[in-house]
């Protein structure tokens, strides 16, 4: 009997050092769909994701570039999806971090390849060109991954203060499992880094070449988008979608209007609440396991943490989804090997 399976899609900052070279040494077999990319971006004058991939060194200015990153992780992130073993896994459902939105609906059949590859090539750019604001990231997570909500509420009402300074604009960008990731003007983000004690040697941690994304400050670039997009390019989607509110958009029910002003409005000025995606995701499909479509393994502690939040089939701790990981993995990445082959 096939497994049930969720795919999750990975937004921005996936693609690092360790995963310089992942669409060589995983999908060797896909030369057409690179070409696919190469082609788009080469006749814009764009380098292409092969020549990113194939780098003798991995560079955070280069490769963490909205333009460049965001068509190098939709190919590594659409490759996977199209590994998967259709023999082993039927997939009930798919949703996705912040970028990895635009990624779903190309997985989901809510947008061709070619549009989403349009949308994700277009959307990147536009963010690198414009770099309005940044992000901040910092936990509200005890040692073993249960949230401390108090320390949530505390985080959030951060906010306020921040904003009550002059010159000073910071939001909510995305609920990460037991992460907040800020959004907010430069003044607002130093600011906050401030108020913030150090935790870990890593935290508080700001996100290099991230624009202040599902913010306000966003408004300007969802008008951009709005004068080259339209709905037609949107279709029912085959596969329902789960998006950063936690609704969901079901095969053969949802209008291309609607989809389109989420994707172009919603989606690009408030806050991503990835952590409601996954939840409302197992509660409505009741999946057998969840598959992270790589590049990247930083998603799967946010996933595992929004489980966990809900004791979902009795993983209440670190503790507790370790055990099940190792007897048997709820959560398979695709950018760890091992996991990688339960799969492909």
């Amino acid at each position: 009997m096939k497994k049930r399976a969720l795919v999750i899609a990975p937004g921005r900052g996936t693609y690092n050092k360790p995963e310089l070279g992942y669409l060589s040494r995983h999908h060797s077999d896909k030369a057409e769909l690179i070409a696919k990319i190469d082609d788009y971006r080469s006749a814009k004058g764009q380098t292409t994701i092969s020549d990113l991939d194939g780098r003798d060194a991995y560079s955070i200015k280069e490769h963490t570039r909205g333009d460049n990153a965001s068509p190098l992780i939709y190919g590594c992130a659409y490759a996977d999806y199209l590994a998967i073993n259709r023999d082993e896994y039927d997939i009930v459902g798919v949703t996705g971090n912040s970028m990895g939105w635009y990624i779903a609906l190309a997985c989901a059949g809510a947008l061709s390849f070619d549009n989403a590859l349009d949308l994700i090539n277009t959307m990147g750019g536009l963010m690198q060109d414009s770099l309005i604001g940044g992000q901040l990231i910092y936990p509200f997570i005890d040692q073993d991954w249960r949230m401390q909500h108090d320390q949530k509420q505390h985080l959030l009402s951060l906010i306020e203060e921040i904003n009550a300074r002059e010159d000073c604009t910071l939001a909510v960008s995305i609920m990460l499992g037991g992460m907040l990731v800020y959004g907010g003007n430069q003044a607002a983000l130093g600011a906050l880094k401030d108020k913030l004690p150090p935790l870990d040697d890593r935290f508080p941690l700001i996100l290099p070449n991230h624009a202040a994304f599902h913010t306000a400050l966003q408004k300007p670039i969802a008008a951009k988008a709005l004068q080259i997009f339209d709905a037609d390019m949107f279709a029912n989607p085959t596969t329902p979608l789960i998006d950063g509110r936690g609704h969901i958009w079901r095969s053969h029910a949802t209008q291309a209007s609607a989809i389109f002003d989420y994707t172009l409005g919603h989606q690009v000025y408030e806050y991503y609440d990835f952590t409601a995606a996954v939840q409302v995701s197992v509660k409505e499909y009741a999946p057998d396991c969840l598959i992270i479509l790589g590049p990247g393994t930083t998603l799967g502690g946010a996933v595992a943490q929004s489980l966990i939040d809900i004791n979902w089939e009795g993983m209440d701790s670190k503790a507790a989804f370790s055990a099940r990981q190792k007897s048997s993995p709820y959560i398979i990445a695709m950018g760890i090997d091992e996991q990688r082959q339960l799969v492909t």
